[in-house]
């Protein structure tokens, strides 16, 4: 399709049962390049243009906004893993 594409992709990232490297990463993606992400290893947006460094600065200075990101580490991975850690062991 012809004109301009954005997307919000996030993701959990993991490698052990007790959870201690689990990352959050929150992506907005404008057409097919990373514009800004969040992770939670940062703490923080981090931009990767010109837009995205502005609306990162902004973002980071909005203490609720960075308090949200923050948390949906516990509130969408760490909640669900039970789930995934579930399928996945019942594939074995």
């Amino acid at each position: 399709a012809n004109g301009y594409y954005w997307s919000r992709w996030s993701k959990c990232i993991w490698s052990s049962h007790d959870l201690s490297d689990m990352v959050y990463i929150d992506n907005y993606i404008f057409n097919k390049d990373v514009d800004i992400q969040f992770n939670s290893s940062v703490g923080e947006y981090v931009g990767y243009t010109e837009l995205g460094v502005h609306n990162a600065r902004n973002w980071n200075n909005d203490p609720g906004q960075l308090q949200t990101e923050r948390a949906e580490l516990e509130r969408v991975c760490k909640h669900n893993d039970e789930f995934y850690q579930t399928a996945i062991a019942d594939k074995s």
